[in-house]
């Protein structure tokens, strides 16, 4: 379980921090800037490859991201699970029974990849260029990123390379893990709304993150 966990918190932290730009500090021109009280809601759909394996796991499911409370990711096939990152750490629930809880300080990369979020939720670019050299391109079909760490072989950063292309919106990201593994999400139906969270989702974040 520490295991997969450990995988999702590297792709769907990097999934937020890739998502921020697009609004806060827009890539291109003509990207959609996430303003103060808005929060984003979406469907997904992941393949994961893995090596052995001649076939991608795929799944799929909702997420909701609420900036500076976090990540709501609730996959629904093969089975449902929800996954809750906040400053705080990852939680993770089945069936409503808590299941999973790893501090960010128990994991360190956790603690660098928040920060990257962080000042990219907030427009700060540097924070990612402070760790990865980012190539930004755009043309008729939309915006691309390609992001490689700066120290490839930094122990705190489990990341060989991020791909990531949209038009006003992230359309789609690439993680590329060491060793070769690769995670590959789309994401669909997504609409950014004025207002706050529902009540079950309010108290997923706060459970993440108890002050």
């Amino acid at each position: 379980m520490m295991w997969c966990a450990w995988r999702f918190a590297v792709c769907c932290i990097f999934l937020v921090a890739i998502l921020a730009p697009a609004w806060a500090a827009p890539p291109v021109e003509g990207t959609i800037r996430l303003r103060q009280g808005q929060i984003l809601r979406g469907r997904f759909e992941q393949e994961r490859y893995l090596q052995g394996f001649q076939t991608p796991l795929k799944s799929t499911g909702t997420f909701l991201l609420v900036p500076e409370r976090g990540l709501v990711w609730r996959t629904e096939l093969p089975f449902a699970v929800t996954t809750v990152i906040g400053p705080a750490g990852l939680m993770q629930e089945v069936r409503g029974r808590e299941t999973t809880r790893i501090p960010t300080a128990k994991l360190p990369f956790m603690s660098k990849l928040y920060a990257i979020l962080s000042g990219t939720m907030m427009g700060d670019w540097s924070a990612l260029a402070s760790t990865f050299k980012v190539v930004r391109t755009s043309d008729a079909q939309g915006w691309s990123l390609q992001l490689t760490p700066l120290e490839a072989d930094d122990p705190n950063l489990p990341i060989q390379s991020i791909r990531a292309r949209g038009v006003k919106l992230l359309a789609e990201i690439e993680l590329v893990k060491l060793h070769g593994d690769r995670d590959r999400l789309v994401f669909l139906d997504q609409k950014i709304e004025t207002a706050q969270p529902a009540a079950q989702e309010a108290a997923l974040l706060e459970a993440a993150d108890p002050k």
